[in-house]
């Protein structure tokens, strides 16, 4: 069975101005140069632009990252990668999560997407994630508890989270 088949209930459900999202899981080598591009340019876009935040944007982790996005006619919606353990920490971690348009239930969407993702392929229900401080709420919501004190990481800052 194909690991989008897992996932098709949400196609089906998940809608943004009456458009339908496709949901897209892919691994790195398994992305086309355009679909490359569109991820990263979405992450730049909201992470440097948006968020005045000059950083190294590409970390050498893309490569070992499943990748996960909502799209639909005007682009990707919302993203966030999944990571094996000992890539980022020492459990299964998301990162790098987006939504372009938010208030509408794609950063939930994206996030379950993550933690079925992160259980499909790597058989783990225990996840990690570096959040910004300003998203703590949304991820309680999800969750993720804070498990560490706060830090400043590129400028902002940030807490350690479990789930």
């Amino acid at each position: 069975m194909n690991k989008l088949d897992i996932f098709q209930f949400y196609v089906n459900n998940l809608r943004m101005n009456e458009k339908e999202l496709k949901v897209k899981i892919k691994r790195f080598n398994e992305l086309s140069v355009e679909e490359l591009y569109k991820i990263l340019k979405a992450r730049e876009d909201i992470f440097v632009v948006e968020q005045n935040c000059p950083y190294h944007e590409l970390d050498n982790r893309d490569q070992n990252a499943i990748h996960i996005w909502l799209e639909d006619d005007c682009g990707i919606q919302a993203y966030l990668r999944v990571l094996d353990k000992g890539v980022e920490s020492d459990y299964v971690a998301l990162g790098r999560v987006i939504s372009v348009t938010r208030g509408i239930g794609l950063g939930k969407k994206i996030i379950e997407l993550g933690i079925k993702t992160a259980k499909e392929y790597f058989g783990e229900s225990e996840l990690y994630i570096e959040a910004q401080v300003y998203a703590k709420r949304f991820y309680e919501k999800q969750g993720f508890k804070q498990i560490s004190e706060e830090f400043i990481m590129d400028g902002i800052p940030h807490i350690k989270m479990l789930r």
